[in-house]
């Protein structure tokens, strides 16, 4: 098995909207703001290599939105999906799997595109897109919270192409025998979020999608505005950093826009990162 980060490029957001409760004076000594309180976070996928199966996990963005659309994120240092898949020496062609986190835009925008015709078609031909049924009914019958981060033009095209599979999530856990890795679920951002669990050189890589964002985010408190359910989300923090230390896994974080990966150390403090650095110096 070998794995690779496939950076698609940075967007920004709003600080407050990233920490919640948390006040700026506090959150911008790690994720400094621009004038306009917008941080800039990143959006990094990973691909699982491993036989003859390429296992792509998230998508970021995509392309196909509307130019006052993106105006809204500040797209900057674009790395494309397919830059990023052909530096690794990989066509999309040759993706045989594509795993969603969830399905908020920033997460699976690049699952689909859009061709000359205008037609919504998945930007991976010869993929298995997988999700699971309670994420794909909780997205596909929004709430008005999250109604605007659940794209219809995401999503409905990836079951229209039968290209959807689903993997079956038993209690908070899924063995992965079909992807070949297991999967950890989670409530509190959005319903029903898989963290990926991948068994690699005798340690464990989670890629931890929204329950950590940022190493900036590893204090229980710092729970995103964005988070559907955020005491939930505390408690899930906990469990799953806890159980990180116990068992030394390492973290991959999707929107760090500095660090890829970190181990964690428990501190007088809390939780903290104990190790930052890049998944190829594993």
């Amino acid at each position: 098995m070998k794995l690779h980060t496939i950076e698609t490029g940075f967007f920004k957001l709003d600080g407050g909207a990233m920490f919640g409760v948390v006040p700026k004076s506090i959150w911008q000594k790690s994720n400094p703001a621009d004038e306009n309180n917008m941080c800039t976070w990143a959006m990094r996928c990973l691909l699982i290599e491993d036989g003859d199966r390429l296992i792509l996990i998230d998508t970021g963005i995509g392309t196909k939105q509307s130019e006052k659309f993106f105006s809204h994120y500040y797209l900057h240092n674009m790395a494309s999906l397919e830059s990023s898949l052909q530096n690794r020496g990989f066509h999309r062609s040759d993706i045989t799997d594509v795993f969603l986190t969830h399905l908020h835009f920033d997460h699976c925008g690049g699952a689909i595109e859009m061709d000359t015709n205008g037609r919504l078609t998945p930007y991976f031909p010869n993929a298995h897109y997988w999700s699971n049924e309670r994420h794909w009914k909780w997205a596909t019958e929004p709430n008005a919270r999250e109604k605007a981060s659940f794209l219809s033009e995401n999503i409905v095209p990836i079951q229209e192409s039968g290209q959807l599979k689903m993997v079956e999530r038993i209690e908070d856990s899924y063995r992965g025998e079909a992807l070949g890795f297991n999967v950890y679920f989670v409530d509190g951002h959005t319903d029903s979020m898989m963290i990926p669990m991948i068994h690699y050189k005798q340690r464990t890589i989670c890629f931890m999608a929204d329950l950590l964002p940022s190493v900036g985010h590893l204090p229980l408190p710092y729970v995103m505005g964005y988070d559907t359910r955020p005491l939930i989300t505390l408690g899930e923090k906990e469990r799953f950093l806890n159980e990180a230390v116990d068992h030394n896994y390492i973290l991959m974080l999707e929107h760090d826009s500095v660090n890829e990966c970190c181990t964690l150390v428990r501190t007088d403090k809390g939780i903290r990162a104990d190790q930052t650095f890049q998944l190829n110096d594993i």
